[in-house]
């Protein structure tokens, strides 16, 4: 019943523009649409810092670069070399085929794994960016703790994210473009109407096996969100072991500005967490 109701509820909202459709009907791949929202991925931190101060011949690691788009623009401003690094495997043919066709494949390196545990030696990073990231990974302190140990001291790591409770903080907005729907139905039904679309497109299988996994008790969950809020955020942040050197909580609108920092209703009306960090 619930999962019927929000699939008619569902069909009186357009979807927002998502790079997976785009890549279904042809428009442009993946990486690509990355790579042409670059700038947007930083503008919160040029409030404070030029492209210069963050990437010109700097050592750069991209934390959850996704196909690398986004890291093939920081390449653009100058680095000396760049790393981008995500869990998903398949993304490392596209982002190599990028950085080849974009005349970076010489400064650039895909790495697969686990930013928790990056193998890299102590000290490597100038610069570490955690754009639309820090929502994802399944341990934050662990990955805020070995960021610390691979940054070189004076080095900064830049994180921005969408809180849970964003208007489509549940990133299902491929194919459910009602906003807040994962404060009206649970899990539950939005992985039956989630699966139910899915038949609607070609990669709907790809796309389950990214969202959902099970877990011990062999109960389907949305493993690709760790459900991070600004209130569970501001208790990572405290220990970060860094040096807070930004913070800043976006409103949705500007006119939302009062909701935004109302401690009862901030978390519905915040568009983008942004924090910079300073190793000293």
């Amino acid at each position: 019943m619930m999962t019927k109701l929000l699939l008619a509820v569902n069909r009186l909202f357009p979807l927002p523009v998502h790079p997976f459709n785009l890549q279904n009907e042809g428009k442009k791949s993946y990486a690509m649409w990355q790579y042409e929202r670059g700038e947007n991925t930083i503008a919160f931190y040029r409030e404070r810092y030029t492209t210069e101060e963050m990437f010109r011949g700097k050592t750069v690691l991209d934390v959850g670069c996704g196909a690398a788009g986004k890291t093939m623009y920081y390449a653009s401003q100058g680095v000396e070399k760049i790393v981008g690094m995500d869990i998903v495997a398949h993304y490392k043919d596209e982002a190599e085929a990028l950085a080849r066709e974009l005349g970076f494949a010489d400064k650039f390196e895909f790495v697969v794994g686990d930013a928790a545990q990056t193998g890299f030696p102590d000290n490597t990073f100038d610069t570490i960016i955690m754009n639309d990231a820090m929502e994802h990974v399944d341990r934050p302190d662990l990955v805020l703790a070995e960021v610390r140990r691979v940054l070189k001291p004076g080095g900064r790591l830049y994180v921005n994210f969408p809180p849970i409770n964003h208007p489509f903080g549940a990133h299902l907005s491929d194919l459910i473009g009602m906003p807040w729907v994962h404060l009206f139905f649970s899990e539950d039904t939005l992985i039956a109407a989630y699966k139910e679309l899915c038949k609607t497109v070609p990669d709907g299988a790809d796309r389950i096996a990214f969202r959902i996994s099970k877990n011990e008790q062999g109960k389907e969950y949305f493993s690709y969100i760790n459900h991070m809020t600004i209130k569970r955020f501001d208790g990572l942040r405290a220990n970060a072991g860094m040096k807070q050197v930004y913070y800043r909580e976006v409103p949705l609108r500007g006119f939302l500005t009062p909701l935004a920092k109302c401690p009862g209703l901030k978390e519905c009306f915040v568009k983008m967490v942004v924090c910079v960090f300073e190793k000293e």
